[in-house]
């Protein structure tokens, strides 16, 4: 069989609008991870966020975590990679000028500056609550650790997520960039590191070569990653731009688009039609 990993994006191509695993899918993957074939979670979701995934799945899975930049296997890490502690006070600054909240992640830890609308979203969504921590203090102590936050994120109105989007883009912060995992989602992870290098490493671990890799995804986020894979699949809910640069588009999150596109490329599987 010419495919060995399937790495997957979770909101809005692995899970339906309403944040659940379509049974279809669900089997699809059961019957390709039976086949021998490695599945990998690559997302924005924090850790704790995925095993719930993986367990209704029931199936292990690879968990690449806050947009790659933290990997776990069989609960042992197999990469970590972090921003400067620098970029984590500037970011502090930002969102206090902008007045809302910053998201800071830590491999199993998510800390928020302040609590509004979209963390009490998200923390209904991944029914996990955050710790509310200020950012510089976070600094100082990372700092004397000689480590610092995997991942940034904004979460606000569209409007000003463009501005911050823009803003990141005026070459003041080299050593970290940015991109949307939804139109209220900006993520910021270190410079490099980004879902494409997650399928990299995870192909490196595991002695597979990136060309026998499927990818799926719909968001900016996920850019880099179907650019890395054999194979880049936009779910048919993607926005334009991943459309365009991918290899195949398949149905929406919410048709069935996962099971179509397995069928597609792993005819010997002989998966049910929907």
């Amino acid at each position: 069989m010419k495919w060995k990993l399937i790495c997957m994006d979770v909101d809005g191509t692995l899970l339906n609008d309403e944040k659940q695993v379509p049974a279809e899918a669900a089997e699809s993957l059961r019957t390709a991870s039976a086949a021998g074939l490695q599945v990998a979670l690559v997302s924005g979701r924090m850790l704790a966020a995925l095993e719930p995934i993986e367990r209704e799945l029931g199936i292990p899975c690879i968990k690449a975590c806050s947009a790659g930049t933290y990997i776990v296997r069989d609960g042992v890490c197999l990469s970590s990679v972090y921003l400067p502690v620098r970029a984590l006070r500037e970011m502090t600054a930002l969102g206090r000028e902008l007045g809302i909240p910053l998201w800071i992640y830590r491999e199993k830890e998510w800390y928020v500056t302040a609590v509004d609308e979209y963390v009490e979203r998200e923390a209904e969504i991944i029914r996990r609550e955050p710790v509310c921590r200020d950012g510089d203090e976070l600094a100082d102590q990372w700092e004397k650790a000689k480590t610092g936050p995997n991942k940034l994120l904004f979460g606000a109105r569209p409007e000003i997520i463009r501005e911050i989007s823009s803003r990141l883009k005026d070459g003041r912060w080299p050593d970290m960039e940015a991109a949307r995992s939804a139109d209220i989602y900006l993520e910021i992870f270190p410079r490099g590191m980004d879902k494409g290098r997650a399928l990299e490493i995870i192909c490196e671990k595991l002695g597979i070569d990136p060309g026998q890799t499927l990818a799926f995804g719909d968001q900016e986020l996920d850019l880099p990653m179907i650019r890395a894979a054999g194979a880049g699949i936009a779910m048919g809910n993607a926005i334009d731009r991943l459309r365009e640069e991918a290899d195949y588009v398949t149905a929406s999150n919410n048709e069935g688009g996962i099971s179509q596109a397995l069928r597609h490329f792993l005819p010997e599987l002989k998966l049910p039609p929907a």
